[in-house]
C-alpha cells in the first residue's frame, strides 16, 4: 500500500510546485514597471561602508537585519526589473543583465547566511563580514541598475538604488 501512495504522493508534490511557479511567472509577466519601482524598499545610504570596523560598528552600517532583509528584498525586486528590462528593451546590454542576476543572486545568499547565523549565535566577525560583503554588493548593484536605467532612459528615471 505504502508503496502505491509514494508515486502518488511525489506527482502531486510537483504538480503544486509546478502550478505554484507557473502563477509566479505569470504575476510577474503581468507586473509594470512602475510597480516594480514601487517595490522597493527605503535602503540605508551605504556611502560610508568601512572594512576597518568592529562587528557591532559594521551592523550598524547596514542597519542591522532590518537593514539586510531590505537589501534582500530589495534585490530580488532589482532581479525583476532586469528580466523586465530584457523582456521590454531590445536596446539593455545582456552582460549588464546577467551581471544584475548574478549579483542579486549573490547578495541573497550572503543575507540569508548573515541573518542565519546571527539567529543562531551572538554578533561575530563572521556575521559582520558576510554583513559587509552583502552592503557591498548591494551597493555596486544599485550602481549597475543606474547605469541600466540610463541606457534604457524611457523605462523610469525616478529609481534610487540607496535611498
Amino acid at each position: 500500500m505504502g508503496l502505491i501512495l509514494f508515486p502518488i504522493v511525489i506527482a502531486a508534490a510537483a504538480a503544486i510546485i509546478l502550478f505554484r511557479w507557473a502563477k509566479q511567472v505569470r504575476h510577474r509577466n503581468e507586473q509594470s514597471w512602475d510597480s516594480l519601482v514601487a517595490r522597493l524598499q527605503p535602503a540605508r545610504d551605504l556611502r560610508e561602508l568601512t572594512e576597518i570596523a568592529t562587528p557591532e560598528e559594521r551592523w550598524q552600517q547596514v542597519a542591522g537585519a532590518q537593514g539586510l532583509w531590505a537589501m534582500y528584498q530589495n534585490a530580488k525586486v532589482m532581479l525583476d526589473m532586469a528580466d523586465y528590462a530584457a523582456c521590454h528593451s531590445e536596446s539593455v546590454d545582456r552582460e549588464l543583465l546577467a551581471t544584475l542576476r548574478s549579483d542579486a543572486l549573490q547578495i541573497r545568499l550572503l543575507v540569508i547566511g548573515a541573518l542565519t547565523q546571527y539567529a543562531v549565535h551572538r554578533l561575530n566577525d563572521s556575521i559582520g563580514v558576510n554583513a559587509l560583503r552583502a552592503a557591498t554588493m548591494y551597493q555596486e548593484m544599485s550602481a549597475r541598475m543606474g547605469e541600466l536605467l540610463e541606457v534604457n532612459g524611457g523605462m523610469a528615471v525616478q529609481y534610487s538604488g540607496a535611498r
